[in-house]
């Protein structure tokens, strides 16, 4: 039996380093995962007000996401945090109160930046966001992935050998973590 992960890869540029790496993951994962990538692209904005007549666009996330056996974020870091539409995507998943869609789902998070730091910032601020929301966040390895402006080919193949070793260890472990919580 295969595992069905929803990988969202936290960013709307259609040649974002985010999207390239959940890519890279689904090509790494074993037969036993299923990874299915994903953006907020499409995720209206929360408001409250809407929650007792929820947007088709809610619904249909919710919905991908309670049928998954897990959830992995792949952010990139904007102002020291995750972008915009990720939060957003994450508050819609969350709702209503005490029925989050991510409610019992193993959780993976890696972060990248093209610059030194890995986008570390933005991992942080998921790993407070998601606790009391999600099930049980994948603590080791820590993924930070700098400098991945040049880890990928003009087709958007992963062509750096150091960051596929490390994108193996991560995906090898995540799919322990998984087995672990469904085991």
């Amino acid at each position: 039996m295969a595992y069905n992960i929803v990988v969202i890869a936290g960013s709307l540029r259609k040649d974002s380093f985010s999207l390239k790496i959940a890519n890279a993951l689904a090509k790494l994962a074993p037969a036993s995962l299923k990874l299915e990538v994903i953006t907020p692209a499409g995720i209206s904005f929360f408001n409250q007000d809407l929650e007792g007549a929820p947007p088709a666009d809610w619904l249909a996330f919710r919905e991908k996401l309670q049928k998954s056996d897990g959830v992995l974020f792949v952010t990139p870091e904007y102002n020291r945090a995750i972008p915009g539409v990720l939060k957003n995507a994450i508050d819609v998943a969350s709702r209503p109160y005490g029925k989050s869609s991510f409610n019992g789902k193993p959780v993976g998070i890696i972060s990248n930046s093209p610059g030194p730091l890995g986008g570390v910032s933005a991992a942080k601020t998921l790993q407070n966001i998601l606790p009391g929301i999600a099930g049980p966040i994948m603590q080791q390895p820590e993924t930070y992935l700098n400098a991945v402006g040049d880890a990928f080919d003009a087709e958007g193949n992963l062509a750096k050998d150091a960051l596929k070793t490390v994108l193996q260890a991560y995906i090898d472990a995540f799919t322990a973590h998984v087995a672990k919580h469904h085991g």
